[in-house]
Order: structure tokens, then sequence, then C-alpha cells
């Protein structure tokens, strides 16, 4: 009977995985620093056995080299390094627009809790009733 591996990366949905970009870019990161083999690495961060070719589009989204390809060696230090750079201003793009998100969530969450606030001050002064908790009082004894 097979191991399974527990997935470090990703949630599955009806036994689907899925990465985010920033999940993809790391286990691209760890197949081309490491001496293991894309089955292993794509095994190690999200528990499946077959990797079915997703290591190599990801190569090609990110524009990354294969660690095996002619072109990868010292030969080619200035182009790896720019392709280090174009990676780092992908993160920094897929920061970016993760701060832009959280920013609209934020700006959202005041806005429901203004709404919620006049909703209560209307009510309060509409039906002539206290509906905010009162801080210093004693509980009430049963």
């Amino acid at each position: 009977m097979k191991q399974k591996c527990k997935p470090i990366l990703g949630h599955t949905i009806e036994g689907r995985l899925y990465l985010t970009d920033e999940e993809k870019l790391t286990i691209v990161r760890a197949y081309l620093s490491g001496d293991e083999s894309k089955r292993a690495v794509y095994r190690r961060y999200t528990g499946q056995n077959i990797e079915h070719g997703k290591i190599n589009k990801w190569l090609q989204q990110f524009n990354l080299k294969d660690k095996k390809s002619p072109n990868f060696g010292p030969m080619q230090e200035k182009k790896q390094r720019q392709q280090e750079s174009e990676t780092s201003d992908l993160e920094t793009k897929i920061q970016k627009k993760r701060i832009k998100e959280l920013e609209n969530k934020l700006e959202m969450a005041e806005m429901k809790a203004i709404a919620y606030s006049t909703m209560v001050d209307i009510a309060e002064q509409e039906f002539n009733i206290p509906i905010r908790k009162k801080y210093n009082t004693k509980p009430s004894k049963k």
C-alpha cells in the first residue's frame, strides 16, 4: 500500500488540489535550488505522487529555466539574475495585489461597523430604549 504524505501547501476541494501563485513559486524554487526530482519536490509539498508536468508549466509561467536545460549553468549567470529579479518583481506584484485586497476588505468592514452603529443609534432614538450594553453596571442577581 502506498504511503501518502501530508500536503504542506494548497487546499483541496472535492479531491482537487488548488495552489496560489506564491505556493507554486515556492515549489518551483525548491526544485531549482535542490537536488531532488520534480516528482519528489511535488510530493513533499502537495502530498500527491504524480505531478503531471505541472512544475514545467510553472517554470514557463514564471519565465524560469529548468536546471536540467542546457542554458542553465555558470555561462548564464546574467540571465539567471535577470530572471530572479523578474521573479521578485512578480512577488512584489502579488504582494501589492494582496495588500490592495486586504485594504478593500478593511474598508468594507469599517463601513459595516459604521452602518451598524448608525442603525443602533436610530433604533435607540426611534423606540426610546437602550440597546448598547452599559459597561459600569453590576450584573443582576437572580
